[in-house]
Formats: structure tokens, C-alpha cells, sequence
């Protein structure tokens, strides 16, 4: 992703003092919840139902973590798409606290394919995401 790409969605998401963990800062199981979050209002934004005849999983997951996050907090997250195949792409998100909105917190990446509900596999991009890139 280079520094140009723009973000083809962003949203905002509090921290809650649950997500601290006994170090006092974010724990670092909830960037997966923070851009699962992301991952499901950029989708639903885009009407693409969660469920029905096929829908996207996620197989591949991943984050770098920068900084640490303290309670009170608000991260925004930027989600850029790239690569894609026949059935998957991926999704690159940076995150950003807003005491810092410039600097990035963590990055993270998921890579979804979309899954045929009877069989559990693999099928092609339905053209409404094909055409996202």
C-alpha cells in the first residue's frame, strides 16, 4: 500500500475500559475485534449481506503493533483494498489513536475470500465487489 492510497473506507471506534488489559493499555486481542468491526461497517456500507448463498470469510490475519492505546480513546481506522483474485483480496487497515491522528498505532492486514454457503468453498467475486477495484 503506498502512502498516496486512499482509504476506501474509515470509521470510528471508542475504547471501552474493558479493553484494558493489566498493563493498563489495549490489549492487543482487541485490534482483531477493532478491524473485524471495520471489516463488517465497510461491507454493510456497501450492501454486501453477511450470510445468504456466499459471503467473505477471513483466512489470513495479521497486525504490527506501533504504540500502545490507553483508556479514554478513540481509534479511527482507514481500510484500503488490494489484490485481487479470482475469489479473495486483501484488506490493509491502518489505526489511529485520536490523541495522534497522524501517526499510525498499529497496521494490520486480513485476507477474505469469499466462501459458497453449500459447499464451504471458494467461489468467484460477485461482480458488485469485482468492481471495488
Amino acid at each position: 500500500m503506498s502512502d498516496e492510497a486512499k482509504p476506501v473506507f474509515s470509521c470510528a471506534i471508542p475504547v471501552r475500559w474493558g479493553d484494558m488489559d493489566a498493563f493498563g493499555h489495549v490489549n492487543n486481542t482487541l485490534y482483531l475485534r477493532y478491524i473485524e468491526e471495520a471489516r463488517f461497517l465497510w461491507m454493510q456500507s456497501k450492501g454486501i449481506p453477511i450470510g445468504g448463498d456466499s459471503y467473505p470469510v477471513v483466512v489470513t490475519i495479521g497486525c504490527t503493533f506501533l504504540r500502545p492505546v490507553f483508556y479514554p480513546d478513540t481509534l479511527r481506522i482507514d481500510c484500503y483494498i488490494s489484490e485481487p483474485g479470482r475469489s479473495s483480496f486483501i484488506i490493509d487497515y491502518r489505526i489511529f489513536s485520536e490523541s495522534d491522528p497522524l501517526n499510525p498505532t498499529a497496521t494490520s492486514h486480513s485476507k477474505v475470500v469469499w466462501v459458497e454457503a453449500k459447499t464451504g468453498k471458494s467461489t468467484p467475486l460477485p461482480d458488485s465487489v469485482r468492481s471495488w477495484f
